[in-house]
């Protein structure tokens, strides 16, 4: 009986504990936003961490209309992947989507979008480079539309394509295909 329960002790925790790899990006965002990083001292996030973080995080801010999403990470880009249904996203947040834009856009697809970052001197500018849905080009106006009715309802403090400036005394952002490194002011 001791055996077993030293045995469960161990086994229950483990199934009901977070990726390790989500906690421990958010142990390293956590350090960050309570100032506890030296200046100058820089975080590492592997791209592993930042999956993992994605993965666990994603349910509670997106909860239904987006699964499989994915980044993968380049020389100061980042792409971003996933199955995304517009229009379940678009219901999940309590908008009333047109019917006619409802029959566009209803059912799974593949999304693809990618981004560059600029950063340094405590700001960083997040450029949106190429949005693909189910492999076709999203721009323009139907880009317009997609920004507005399902990232800025979302995301309402959010910057594209301008600067913005970093918070908790980071001074810059570095995106590479081995992580990203956050660099505190000195």
């Amino acid at each position: 009986m001791r055996r077993l329960f030293c045995l469960l002790t161990v086994i229950v925790p483990a199934l009901f504990a977070g990726d390790p790899l989500a906690t421990s990006a958010q142990q390293k965002l956590d350090l960050i936003s309570a100032l506890k990083v030296k200046p100058g001292a820089s975080v590492e996030l592997s791209p592993q961490e930042i999956n993992g973080w994605v993965r666990e995080k994603r349910p509670k801010s997106i909860p239904q209309g987006l699964r499989n999403e994915r980044i993968d990470l380049g020389a100061g880009t980042a792409d971003g992947t996933g199955l995304i249904d517009l229009l379940k996203l678009g219901e999940a947040k309590g908008r009333e989507i047109n019917r006619f834009i409802g029959m566009l856009i209803e059912g799974e697809r593949p999304l693809k979008i990618s981004i560059r970052v600029e950063s340094s001197n405590g700001r960083c500018t997040v450029f949106l480079t190429r949005v693909e849905l189910s492999g076709i080009p999203v721009e323009g106006s139907i880009l317009d539309f997609l920004i507005k009715n399902f990232f800025a309802p979302r995301y309402p403090d959010a910057k594209i394509n301008q600067p913005f400036d970093l918070d908790f005394n980071i001074d810059r952002i570095d995106v590479q295909p081995s992580g990203v490194r956050i660099t505190m002011k000195k």
